[in-house]
């Protein structure tokens, strides 16, 4: 079984036989952001935890990426583009945002939602169901203009 822990092993592994000092980097960050987890919780992992810690890191190289944009830090905004595109490519293929919007009418219609005040279900089911490939903040943002039209 190919986990992604494993993945990341063998990837670092032939990162550093490979002298990618870049890459070799952010994969060391990101076996301990899981060893971290871990340690925490007393507990392996799953695939599927894994891929949240992932999904967290990428977030934050996004929001890092921004933030370094509007300060006209290209030097730190270039390391972060070379981070965020290691972690992506042990993600799952991102939805587009004709994707995420025909999923969002799917999960409304769904969960028979009409109103604002419902959003916290639709959202619930949305995680469920797009957790990992959508960023939940573009989904949060459709159904906000869904429910409020």
């Amino acid at each position: 079984m190919d986990t992604i822990k494993a993945r990341l092993t063998a990837d670092m592994k032939t990162a550093m036989k490979a002298g990618d000092k870049p890459r070799l980097a952010t994969i060391r960050m990101l076996i301990a952001a899981i060893k971290q987890r871990e340690i925490d919780e007393r507990r392996e992992v799953s695939d599927d935890e894994t891929m949240a810690i992932l999904t967290k890191q990428a977030k934050q190289r996004r929001e890092s990426i921004a933030q370094y944009e509007s300060a006209g830090r290209d030097d730190l905004k270039a390391v972060e583009e070379a981070d965020l595109a290691v972690i992506e490519t042990y993600l799952p293929q991102q939805l587009s945002d004709q994707e995420i919007e025909a999923a969002v009418a799917e999960i409304i219609a769904a969960e028979q939602a009409s109103e604002l005040s419902q959003m916290g279900a639709v959202m619930k089911a949305a995680r469920e169901r797009l957790a990992g490939r959508a960023d939940m903040s573009v989904v949060s943002q459709a159904v906000r203009h869904r429910l409020s039209a």
